[in-house]
């Protein structure tokens, strides 16, 4: 239930930083504004002017004792975060500081705020939409430039404009079947149900079309993981340093260097993309660390999204890596043809490949664009991106729900064709509605409120 209370939060991180934010949004945020905050231009010239910045002191309203020299900002409703009354107070950023004036704010009447509270009293003021709401938290969470470009076309509502152009023919099919149970004595017209059957089918098609972009919003937003996987002295290290630019990885010369498993996330083309080198993989292990290793590389197999199976090319092939093949089983994998540089020796022939093979010399770089590309990809549909305004689904409970409406307007497809009676027909329809207003917030319960704004930090 929203309770108009006034609420007050640390809206940046905590700890040691320039500037430290407290937020506060309520109907008494100008009190507690007067209370907390004195400067020039504030009490002494009329109160404070919305959404200008005033320099002054923040103080304890209990005792009055100085807490730090500051800023404060007044931005009254409706023209806010929250379409509240809401107060920013900037401090220097300490520890201490910022637990202080929150502390001050508390004392002059707000409460602490709940995790994601003020971006709840955004959408349940109407200033925003569910889906552009989780979109915030999209945007904080960003680690690309793709996946924060994604993030800004929800919040900036191209999700939910593809969303009312679904609804707008399902509504006008629900009035026209609703139209022949209102007036059961009317001869159904066979032309009406037409336009019906016409509508819910577009509509379904451009349901499936969306449903078909969440594997490339997925990874955008959330990222991938590539595992490097090969013998010993295959050249994953240098593969890693390769594609991250960095010596994140030991290279040496003598097999078995890489011991416990060594992560790095780069940004291929905008996909976050979280590289992982394992220890060689050999039946004789030098000691059981080594082992232990190996057991490690193995058990991340399934766990990747992507194994790059690297194969020395000076070197003939081996048993053991045409027997490393076999226990990849179903896992997608890429052939990495190392060291091309150097004279070939291996037979990759003998090799399966179900993603392809790729040749590169991490040494001079050679083929390691390539390589980017054709990971990238794999996972990313460039159509899907090129579609200029069209939406992207990133959210699996978006996707969930989308399943759920083609469901239902599979249902109403199967129940025409069977001649069924319009009130089951426009239960299908109804149910399609109700789905897709779950998405906006229009059709929700406060559980899932609940559950969405949870995971936003308190101050969000």
């Amino acid at each position: 239930m929203y309770i108009r209370d006034t609420i007050a939060a640390i809206a940046t991180p905590l700890g040691s930083g320039g500037v430290g934010i407290i937020r506060v949004s309520g109907p008494e945020a100008t009190q507690i504004a007067e209370k907390v905050f004195t400067g020039s231009g504030t009490k002494n010239g009329g109160g404070f002017e919305s959404h200008r910045l005033f320099y002054g002191h923040l103080i304890n309203p209990l005792d009055g004792t100085l807490i730090d020299e500051g800023m404060a900002v007044l931005m009254r409703a409706p023209r806010s975060y929250t379409r509240e009354d809401v107060l920013e107070l900037h401090c220097h950023g300490g520890y201490y500081l910022v637990q202080a004036v929150l502390q001050a704010c508390i004392s002059a009447g707000a409460r602490l705020a709940e995790a994601g509270e003020f971006t709840r009293r955004a959408f349940l003021n109407g200033r925003i939409d569910l889906a552009q709401a989780e979109s915030i938290m999209d945007l904080i969470a960003s680690r690309t430039e793709r996946s924060l470009g994604l993030a800004q076309s929800q919040l900036e509502g191209h999700l939910s404009r593809s969303l009312a152009a679904l609804k707008a023919p399902l509504v006008e099919a629900l009035a026209l079947v609703e139209a022949h149970i209102d007036f059961p004595e009317d001869e159904v017209d066979p032309a009406v149900f037409a336009v019906v059957e016409t509508r819910v089918a577009s509509v379904s098609s451009d349901v499936g079309r969306l449903l078909a972009t969440y594997a490339t919003g997925k990874v955008l937003r959330d990222g991938v993981s590539v595992l490097l996987l090969g013998l010993p002295n295959a050249g994953k290290s240098s593969l890693l340093n390769a594609l991250s630019g960095t010596d994140r990885a030991i290279v040496s010369e003598l097999p078995g260097t890489t011991r416990d498993l060594i992560e790095e996330t780069v940004s291929f083309k905008g996909l976050p993309v979280k590289i992982i080198d394992a220890a060689g993989i050999r039946a004789h292990h030098a000691d059981c660390v080594e082992q232990e290793g190996v057991r490690r590389a193995l058990d991340k197999v399934s766990e990747a999204d992507l194994v790059l199976l690297l194969v020395d090319g000076t070197v003939p092939l081996a048993e053991e890596l045409i027997e490393l093949t076999v226990s990849l089983g179903s896992n997608p994998y890429l052939v990495v043809v190392t060291k091309s540089d150097l004279p070939r020796c291996a037979d990759i022939s003998r090799l399966s490949a179900p993603l392809g093979v790729s040749e590169i010399s991490a040494k001079n770089r050679f083929g390691i664009d390539q390589l980017v590309t054709l990971i990238y990809d794999h996972f990313v549909q460039s159509d899907v991106l090129s579609a200029g305004e069209g939406a992207v689904i990133s959210n699996v409970r978006h996707r969930d729900i989308l399943a759920r409406v083609q469901q239902s307007l599979q249902s109403f497809d199967n129940n025409l064709q069977l001649d069924l009676p319009p009130e089951l027909l426009a239960l299908d329809i109804r149910a399609a509605l109700d789905a897709l207003g779950e998405i906006t917030g229009e059709t929700t319960t406060d559980d899932l409120l609940d559950l969405i704004f949870s995971s936003f930090c308190v101050g969000k």
